[in-house]
């Protein structure tokens, strides 16, 4: 499973949904702190997490669909 998580299709296309997806919920959760310019060090690391959350999700819905594809047993 983990050889198809780190394939290069998988980590591109969850690396694009990741940047899509990060920049729209970092801008509804801390748009407004971003504009102001009161942005701490906690906010961005939150923000990156906010990029994780996605990344790990397209590539986590990639392998399952690749499995399934494959017929092979997930869990």
């Amino acid at each position: 499973m983990v050889e198809l998580f780190l394939r290069k299709d998988v980590a591109f296309r969850a690396l694009k949904i990741a940047l899509i997806v990060g920049v729209i919920l970092a801008g509804i959760n801390h748009g407004d702190h971003i504009i102001k310019g009161e942005m701490t060090g906690n906010n961005w690391i939150k923000i990156m997490i906010t990029f994780c959350v996605p990344y790990c999700v397209s590539s986590f819905s990639s392998v399952m669909a690749i499995k399934k594809e494959q017929n092979i047993s997930i869990m």
